[in-house]
């Protein structure tokens, strides 16, 4: 079904024979992405053959990333490096030549640290909380035919500021739906779309008249993708400083860490190598269970954080952004910008494990943004 270039009803075809430029542009379905971060949500669109308009997000090195892939992935959208609060939606309309329900996909991934398990869970009390209900600003002005929204599966408890749990996705959906949207919501695991990677996440989505229904899982359990599938034809990587053949493919792993990690078997973790001593393992406790993790060939990942990078199933070292970008499923020609953060490094904007770890891995956004299109011309016929 992805791969049919007719596919719902639009025209995804890129060649002269399907019509002059200005006709195949006019076919495809259009979108406007907020929270843009490191592209995930943005590449699964474009594969499902979007047009995205403009992509608005705050950090500086994500933005480069988005602009370092603007051509290939997102050719003509406009990258806007600001908050998404205050972007003046009436110009971003009047600058794409949108009129209030025109817009085929408003999407995006608000910041998820207020909800998160292991986040302090500040909720709606926090301003990153809040920047959820930015998504519905922009839905009352731009009016879009759809909305999709992803956020970490803890949204799905996470109490309104009266402290009610589970009251702030109920807020958010009374807000949608006073809108006139109709709101389904799922919690999807990643690694049922072909994902090297066991990550839920709750996807919500709203539409005008009818409800929609989510895509079936394209994977079993069985057939789960493993790591070992998906890093596999990697090189060693190279060395800060030097030209890997693939991008991003760089170890900045330090001789310390190193040492830590070559006492950990593979599919284990730390806390649990007896053979460990002390000074490696600290303060760890047996319940440690998702700290200093080496992966396993043939398992699935743990879902990326942006706390802790994950040790290579076979090498004393820290996956590389590449590794991170193979288990989440974006394409090879896919390029990140911005530093890589060692593990006891620091950086002040988001760093390279960080823009993959934050966001949506494109099979998944793939196979959602396809069901929208269909959505999209059955409602229109």
């Amino acid at each position: 079904m992805l791969d049919d270039q007719s596919q719902n009803g639009f025209d995804f075809g890129e060649g002269p024979d399907v019509g002059s430029v200005k006709d195949e542009v006019r076919r495809q379905p259009t979108a406007i992405s907020l929270f843009s971060g490191g592209g995930g949500l943005d590449v699964g669109f474009h594969q499902a053959g979007y047009r995205t308009l403009a992509c608005i997000e705050i950090d500086d090195q994500a933005c480069l990333t988005l602009e370092a892939n603007r051509d290939r992935y997102f050719p003509g959208a406009e990258i806007i490096n600001a908050d998404v609060t205050e972007v003046d939606k009436d110009e971003l309309m009047a600058r794409h030549g949108l009129k209030p329900g025109e817009l085929d996909v408003l999407y995006g991934g608000p910041p998820c640290q207020s909800f998160s398990q292991i986040g302090k869970k500040d909720n709606l009390n926090d301003l990153r909380g809040r920047l959820l209900f930015a998504m519905v600003d922009y839905a009352r002005i731009l009016q879009p035919k759809t909305i999709l929204i992803e956020n970490v599966k803890a949204l799905q408890s996470a109490p309104d500021l009266n402290g009610v749990r589970g009251g702030a996705l109920r807020q958010l959906r009374k807000a949608l739906e006073d809108l006139g949207y109709a709101v389904a919501c799922r919690v999807i695991n990643s690694a049922e779309f072909g994902v090297a990677q066991l990550r839920q996440r709750i996807f919500i989505i709203a539409t005008k008249g009818d409800a929609f229904s989510f895509p079936p899982p394209k994977h079993e359990p069985d057939s789960f993708r493993t790591v070992g599938e998906a890093i596999s034809g990697l090189p060693k990587p190279v060395a800060k400083g030097k030209t890997p053949k693939f991008a991003n493919h760089i170890d900045v792993t330090p001789d310390g860490d190193k040492h830590r990690i070559s006492f950990v078997s593979e599919g284990k973790f730390l806390a649990k190598m007896e053979d460990a001593p002390i000074e490696v393992k600290g303060r760890l406790a047996k319940k440690d269970t998702t700290k200093f993790l080496r992966l396993g060939r043939k398992k699935q990942s743990n879902t990326l954080r942006c706390g802790e990078i994950f040790f290579h199933p076979t090498q004393d070292r820290y996956l590389t952004p590449r590794e991170y970008m193979r288990l989440h499923g974006f394409p090879d020609d896919y390029i990140l910008q911005g530093p890589i953060r060692g593990r006891s490094g620091s950086v002040k904007n988001l760093d390279q494990h960080r823009q993959i770890a934050n966001s949506v891995p494109p099979p998944v956004a793939r196979a959602l943004a396809a069901a929208l299109a269909e959505f999209l011309q059955e409602t229109a016929a």
